[in-house]
């Protein structure tokens, strides 16, 4: 276990380059901070020139692959970050120098343990991205198809361990101070971030999460996710289908190439919200760079190492949220929060529903091309605090990745609104899933479960009670409080003791 004395090193160096970014001026001027915290704060930016605008994607990128990551996960926690330092945060771009083609090559070999000839006719020296977790090169198998190979970084697994045990212990210290901060629950932040990085880190993990999606998404039409190579595929190699194409980010290469951008606007909503609401599983990192538009006018995605996952019963509340919202039917949200218990039952619901109305009705006054989804998440953001709403993980990568999602699809059509185009289908899918066909048909199918379950509930309950036996039933025993004095040879002694006593008493008794 690493002492105290380590991590603190680690927060001190870290710190350090954070306060170089001003990174660190908001924790100090926060009324919130713990006192401790704040002192750390200011040894950590003693004798450092702190810029007048705080540069903290900045102040990520210089201090590492992991810091990398963890900064990609505080994106989505304005409520813990701030506002101000979440918006920074999304522009965080995964990307470093990459290694030398022979590190790359020699860590294919150690992979399969066999020659690079066996699975590959070619593969380009030159990568096509690297970020801190791996590198992408194209290559050629020895079957004639054009593949792309994502390589893990020799060493990271263990640098990734090193910087998550660190956060892992500062998130408890500061939880452990109690008030705001243990609210907004750090320690399942750093459990998240984990868990993230745990597919990240093995590329089967990361394989097996894109054949998922390709498997849920198989009906949605003009969506491509790439086939994966599972012969040449490891825990440190994923080989997948290549995908020639445009990123979304070019859009006038988009339009040069004959593509509507208005119609992958709307592909990309529609297949966002399939796999959010309907499917509960999600891409979770939709940026402009994972996105691409190919030759036949498909949207495919890339990169899988981020996904998200939402349980039946959070998506039916998440879609009458998104609904009531959309609609204006603000005491049905607030119903909904008590009944999912994200709102403590001591607050109000009247006066949660005039909250969430404060938060809604101003956009529902704008134009359709000004609404947005990102200032329906700020303004629930900031009233989480007055009504004591713990954080939901699962629901923090969700608003991030439909911020995200309206964001790309806002820049590749400007009239697009994500409030008249979701509302269809949410509608749509709750009449599927909460109408009365919905309805009988789930409680046929439940109590046949049921009834199919009563023989094997009967055997085990006769197994857990036998039929008694021909001994007659034992008389009631007076309970005897069983005193242990001490250990070692005190015990010792009590234990002989009270068995010379029982010899005594059976001698007595015959």
């Amino acid at each position: 276990m690493t002492h105290p004395a380590v991590h603190l090193y680690r927060l001190l160096k870290w710190g350090r380059t954070l306060a170089r970014h001003g990174a660190l001026r908001g924790i100090e001027r926060d009324p919130m901070t713990p006192p401790a915290v704040r002192r750390l704060a200011r040894i950590a930016r003693i004798g450092a020139r702190v810029p007048k605008v705080p540069a903290y994607a900045d102040a990520l990128e210089a201090i590492g692959p992991a810091a990398i990551k963890l900064g990609q996960t505080l994106a989505t926690r304005p409520d813990l970050v701030g506002e101000e330092a979440a918006k920074d945060l999304l522009r965080l771009q995964d990307a470093l120098p990459p290694l030398p083609f022979d590190v790359i090559e020699a860590q294919i070999i150690a992979s399969f343990a066999k020659p690079i000839a066996t699975l590959f006719t070619s593969i380009d020296p030159v990568p096509v991205g690297a970020a801190s977790i791996a590198q992408v090169h194209r290559a050629v198998t020895t079957d004639g198809r054009t593949v792309a190979i994502k390589i893990l970084r020799p060493g990271v697994e263990a640098e990734f361990t090193r910087a998550i045990e660190t956060y892992e212990w500062a998130a408890a210290q500061v939880e452990a101070m109690g008030g705001e901060l243990a609210r907004l629950r750090p320690r399942l932040t750093i459990a998240t971030f984990k868990r993230w990085t745990a597919r990240e880190l093995d590329l089967r993990r990361e394989a097996a999460s894109a054949s998922e999606l390709a498997e849920r998404m198989a009906a949605e039409p003009h969506f491509k996710v790439p086939s994966i190579d599972w012969q040449r595929t490891s825990g440190k190699v994923m080989t997948l289908e290549w995908i020639d194409g445009i990123k979304l980010s070019n859009r006038a290469a988009i339009i040069a190439a004959g593509h509507d951008p208005a119609k992958l606007a709307q592909i990309l909503l529609r297949a966002f919200l399939r796999q959010a609401i309907a499917e509960g599983f999600f891409h979770a990192d939709m940026h402009q760079g994972n996105l691409f538009a190919t030759h036949d006018g498909e949207l495919a995605v890339i990169d899988f190492g981020i996904m998200g996952r939402i349980d039946r019963r959070a998506r039916f509340w998440l879609a009458e949220i998104l609904y009531g919202l959309i609609t204006g039917n603000y005491r049905r949200v607030a119903e909904i929060h008590f009944e999912a218990q994200y709102v403590p039952a001591h607050h109000d619901i009247d006066e949660f529903a005039t909250a969430l109305r404060a938060v809604g009705e101003p956009m529902r006054g704008l134009s359709v091309k000004e609404m947005s989804v990102g200032q329906m998440l700020d303004g629930l953001f900031a009233i989480t605090r007055d009504f004591d709403m713990q954080t939901q993980p699962h629901l923090l990568l969700l608003q991030k990745t439909m911020v995200m999602v309206e964001g790309v699809a806002t820049a590749l059509d400007p009239d697009i609104n994500m409030w008249e185009s979701a509302g269809p289908f949410v509608k749509d899918w709750l009449r599927s899933e909460l109408g009365p066909e919905a309805f009988l048909a789930n409680r046929l199918t439940t109590d046949l479960k049921t009834l199919a379950g009563i023989p094997e509930l009967v055997r085990r309950i006769e197994a857990r009670f036998p039929p008694e036996g021909a001994a007659p039933p034992p008389p009631p025993l007076r309970e005897v409080q069983v005193v242990r004095i001490g250990g070692g040879w005190r015990y010792v002694l009590v234990t002989l003791l009270a068995g010379g006593a029982g010899a005594a008493l059976v001698t007595l008794l015959t």
